[in-house]
């Protein structure tokens, strides 16, 4: 019996193999940390996933260009930063407590290492090192030094420890500014339950000499973040925002070290769910996008016997990456099979959007460049 085990799951697991290969999906080495999900990219161009929302997007697509799927078997990925000199990106499946690794030369893709706190957001700094987000137990952001040391950025405000650090840019400065919500302590599922010992939720920035400030303190879980391409304005997602998740624009300070003029550039409207997102050098923002699973006050016949309280929107239709220009605009929408939690522009050229994707790591060639 024990054999015949064996041989079937042999079998399986070769079976997967093929697919992935002939899919062009890199696989994962050893058995997968969740569901892998074939993908079937679009044959025909221009992809019709990728829908132009404004003639201003126009000039972003590629006609030749479809999206395609990298590598699969995560839980809920998330956090992805590109290494220009390595040419490879690593990013964060959460709930497997893991970072994962998808190098550009050879296509493959692996564990980068295991049991790293739940990390959620990562970043690599000028100096090409990497700046993760412990999304718990640890609840601190920590710098993974070249000989592969880490140095603790911060892990306490005034005394009492962070909540949960979730997405985190560096500034040309060299400062680091991060959000800290309180979704790594709020369940089990992404970490170890807690209870906060911040008063408020905040948005971080850590001086080149090390000094922690916080620089906005009345956003309720605030979560993705970017600079404009001059960095004279900072873009903050609210995810419980009233009465829709919305994108905060503020005036940097000239010192580069405070924050002012608050001013709402996007309301998400509805069941529309902002998550992590980048500035391309144009200014345009690319929003990682969802439902946010909002329910409907009343319960409706499901037959059977039962009502249960439906969805107010669709998943199916939502999820992918959403493209406003400076303004707050609508322009693009790149439709996914999955909902994108947040992404990153990477290749040498800085025109290759990598968007993580719950269970999957997807890619798009568009003409458009990350404005870091």
């Amino acid at each position: 019996m024990t054999t015949t085990k064996n041989q079937g799951m042999t079998s399986a697991r070769r079976q997967f193999l093929k697919t992935a290969a002939g899919t062009g999906v890199a696989a994962l080495s050893g058995l997968a940390g969740a569901q892998a999900f074939d993908f079937r990219p679009n044959q025909r161009y221009p992809d019709p996933s990728v829908f132009i929302l404004d003639p201003s997007f126009a000039k972003y697509r590629i006609y030749s260009s479809t999206v395609e799927q990298l590598g699969t078997g995560m839980r809920w990925a998330e956090g992805p930063a590109y290494f220009s000199q390595g040419g490879y990106l690593l990013l964060s499946d959460i709930p497997n407590n893991r970072l994962m690794k998808y190098d550009e030369k050879s296509g493959q893709f692996s564990v980068h290492k295991t049991n790293v706190n739940y990390a959620n957001g990562n970043v690599c700094d000028r100096q090409g090192r990497l700046i993760t987000c412990e999304h718990s137990v640890t609840r601190r952001v920590v710098r993974t030094e070249k000989d592969g040391r880490t140095t603790v950025l911060a892990d306490r405000f005034e005394g009492k420890r962070l909540n949960a650090p979730n997405d985190i840019v560096v500034k040309s400065d060299d400062s680091v500014w991060f959000t800290d919500p309180t979704f790594g302590i709020g369940g089990e599922w992404e970490g170890s339950r807690a209870t906060p010992e911040q008063a408020t939720t905040n948005v971080y920035r850590i001086a080149p000499d090390g000094k922690l400030t916080a620089v906005i303190t009345d956003l309720v879980n605030p979560n993705g973040l970017a600079f404009s391409p001059d960095e004279k304005k900072l873009y903050v997602v609210e995810w419980k925002g009233t009465p829709n998740r919305s994108i905060w624009a503020y005036d940097v300070s000239a010192d580069g070290a405070t924050v002012s003029n608050k001013t709402k550039l996007i309301d998400a409207a509805g069941p529309g769910a902002f998550d992590g997102f980048k500035v391309d050098r144009d200014g345009n923002l690319w929003c990682g996008w969802g439902y946010t699973g909002a329910l409907a006050a009343e319960p409706a016949d499901i037959g059977g016997g039962m009502k249960a309280h439906l969805p107010t929107g669709r998943s199916d239709e939502m999820d992918g990456v959403k493209v406003f220009n400076p303004e707050g605009k609508p322009i693009g929408f790149l439709r996914l099979p999955e909902r994108c939690a947040n992404l990153a522009f990477g290749g040498p050229k800085r025109n290759r959007l990598y968007m993580t994707s719950s269970h999957s790591l997807y890619a798009l060639y568009v003409e458009s460049h990350g404005a870091v």
